[in-house]
């Protein structure tokens, strides 16, 4: 369901009117909806004199298909986040855990703290929630609430929300007439969507390519999975993955759910020995979401993840067997 946004917006919009220190965060293994949406407010706050960082709690580094968003140097190494940040705001992060080393800073916090998400798993850890589930993208509600707050939407703004918003909608493939209404204005300010675009979804290093085919190799389709409507799983091990960046290994999700026979598909990346993120998507049929949260995940209806610990094996039968259990 979506929250009263417009109340809850105005709301964030107040405070963040008052605030001379603000502290944004993405998820882990930040997207360009969770950090584009973090950059656009914080670009606004910025050039009214805020005190401004942004920052995630895992990887170590930038991605780097996301550096040329923050034109600003907002973004900071997550040792550089106060302990008890002033005012907290979250961005496309449906749990504390999504903050991996960063969670305590909503405990620690001495202010207000907003969360921004469109994700109906929410878990509502904040004081002020500004969500729609119902909206294709985090970056939708980012620029309803510059709005409110009367930012003039230029360029560098545009472009981080346009960027949430192409990769979260599958370059518009899961967009409706809103998103590209949306996508239309951004577009009237000299956002290059090709330029945007290309580094965020069709452009890797080469090494990318050795890495899948290793892990292609190896992926397996199981037909009676998922009542009888198919999986396919691919599995990223840490050596499949030496000297590639973690937004390539990210992106293996996407040619694996080609798979025409399967009405699901999953990668299995490996974090450290025996622990696991695993990614999930459907077609149409199946409420992924649902079944990563019987492994104690979330996300949204055909896009999710969970994470697990122990053997690959494991991993796989868990996730089928949770597949079963969702009815479809």
């Amino acid at each position: 369901m979506a929250d009263d946004l417009s109340t809850t917006i105005a709301e964030a919009a107040r405070l963040l009117a008052g605030a001379r220190d603000v502290t944004l965060l993405s998820h882990i293994n930040p997207d360009a909806d969770t950090l584009g949406s973090a950059l656009a407010v914080g670009l606004a706050l910025h050039r009214r004199g805020v005190a401004v960082r942004v920052a995630f709690g895992d990887p170590e580094a930038v991605p780097e298909s996301l550096k040329a968003l923050d034109t600003a140097g907002l973004l900071v190494h997550r040792d550089e986040v106060p302990e008890a940040p002033e005012l907290l705001v979250v961005m496309d992060t449906g749990s504390l855990e999504r903050l991996g080393p960063l969670k305590n800073r909503v405990a620690n916090c001495r202010g207000p703290v907003i969360v921004v998400d469109h994700h109906v798993s929410n878990t509502r850890y904040g004081t002020v929630h500004c969500i729609d589930d119902r909206a294709e993208a985090t970056a939708l509600i980012a620029l309803k609430l510059l709005d409110e707050m009367d930012v003039e939407v230029d360029e560098p703004i545009a472009r981080c929300i346009y960027a949430g918003l192409v990769t979260d909608t599958g370059g518009f493939r899961k967009a409706g007439p809103q998103a590209h209404h949306t996508a239309a204005r951004l577009l009237e300010t000299g956002v290059d969507a090709y330029a945007v675009t290309r580094p965020l979804m069709d452009a890797h290093p080469f090494a990318y390519l050795g890495m899948l085919s290793r892990v292609l190799a190896k992926a397996e389709l199981d037909q009676n999975a998922a009542h009888g409507m198919g999986l396919a799983h691919a599995i990223v091990s840490i050596e499949d993955a030496h000297g590639v960046r973690s937004e390539e290994v990210e992106s293996v999700i996407d040619v694996v759910r080609s798979a025409a026979e399967a009405e699901v598909a999953a990668v299995l990346k490996e974090l450290k020995p025996g622990f696991w993120s695993v990614s999930l998507r459907a077609v149409s049929r199946v409420d992924v979401r649902e079944v990563a949260q019987v492994l104690g995940g979330g996300g949204h209806r055909l896009a999710a993840g969970f994470t697990f610990e122990g053997a690959a094996e494991q991993v796989v039968a868990a996730l089928k067997g949770a597949l079963e259990r969702v009815e479809s």
